[in-house]
């Protein structure tokens, strides 16, 4: 198996930089549209455990828009052979001390690469 492919990382980490650019800007359609939309696709949040495509929109949908900005770092991006990537970072929401972790596994359809699973929390006191 391939490992980081250049041009498949490349557009993996457009993906996910599309996908962050929406979190922060509340862009909820873009959001929608980069989730699979597929009863399988899941995400575990700092507070919710949603379980497939419909209930993550709905979650998206009634979320606050305020206070999303972040600092994303230790941003480790891996894609595997040509249909599979995860995307792991740590953040830090503007005015806060703690240290959050998001994890996204995305992978290749036909409309493009889509998040099929994510995992956000958060550590009580800031990392080490």
């Amino acid at each position: 198996m391939d490992i980081n492919l250049p041009e498949v990382l490349a557009e993996v980490q457009a993906a996910f930089a599309r996908y962050e650019d929406a979190l922060v800007h509340n862009k909820v359609e873009v959001l929608d549209e980069l989730f699979w939309d597929s009863p399988h696709t899941l995400r575990y949040g700092a507070t919710e455990n949603l379980y497939g495509y419909k209930a993550i929109q709905d979650f998206r949908a009634g979320r606050p828009s305020a206070g999303l900005m972040r600092e994303i770092y230790n941003t480790v991006i891996t894609s595997y052979g040509r249909d599979f990537a995860t995307a792991n970072t740590e953040f830090r929401r503007a005015g806060s001390t703690a240290t959050g972790r998001q994890s996204q596994t995305w992978m290749r359809t036909p409309a493009g690469w889509r998040v099929v699973a994510a995992h956000v929390s958060l550590l009580a006191a800031p990392a080490r």
